[in-house]
């Protein structure tokens, strides 16, 4: 293209976001992203983890036991989806669980898997992969993606700026307009920041409007 001395439109950022369905900060740090793909030209793309696998072989405390093992169904589910219908459905397949799970606070996981299946018009049957191991394989495999993209054990959300991974940011709010997008404008400069390696600080009480 010939250059007119105008400015030219930039390319859109590649983003990905790791999630576990069942992990709040990760709901929060997905809908952080979604407020920014409105502001801003990015490509994003979602794609599963599972904390279930992360902590199969741990110790836990009895309460974060519970969750974990609850939290395979979500994930399976999501695998199942995704195998059957195609990447494309997973954001809004991940958006009608998470309205459930995290904005309604609801812990009827089995039901949950229900009404999203049926308000995407997906194949009820679907549900049944919460309680068996046939899409394990596949979860696994793309749990172990996140892993490889940060490379070293992480929990979720991991999110991929332009070709660089975090474990994070996690918020406990959903950043909205102008906030939004500095919070992303900061995770790419730090993106392109090979020194950069963590940042943390003490997390607030979690709001999910």
């Amino acid at each position: 293209m010939e250059d007119n001395g105008e400015p030219q439109p930039s390319s859109p950022i590649p983003v990905t976001c790791y999630f576990d369905a069942a992990c709040p900060f990760a709901w929060i740090t997905s809908r952080w992203l979604l407020e920014v793909e409105r502001l801003r030209p990015i490509d994003l793309s979602f794609r599963i983890m599972s904390l279930s696998v992360l902590n199969e072989h741990r110790e836990l405390e009895p309460w974060y036991r519970e969750f974990n093992d609850r939290a395979w169904g979500p994930a399976r589910v999501c695998t199942a989806v995704e195998a059957q219908h195609g990447n494309a459905i997973l954001r809004e397949l991940y958006t009608s669980l998470g309205t459930r799970i995290h904005v309604q606070r609801r812990k009827d996981f089995d039901a949950v898997i229900a009404e999203a299946l049926a308000e995407l018009g997906l194949p009820a049957s679907l549900a049944k992969a919460a309680g068996t191991d046939e899409f394990d394989g596949a979860l696994r495999a793309h749990h172990q993606a996140a892993q490889d993209a940060v490379g070293e054990e992480s929990g979720t959300p991991v999110v991929v700026v332009d070709g660089a991974a975090f474990f994070g940011p996690v918020l406990s709010a959903v950043p909205r307009g102008e906030r939004a997008v500095r919070l992303f404008d900061a995770v790419q400069a730090m993106a392109g920041m090979e020194e950069f390696a963590e940042l943390k600080r003490r997390r607030g009480a979690l709001d999910f409007s």
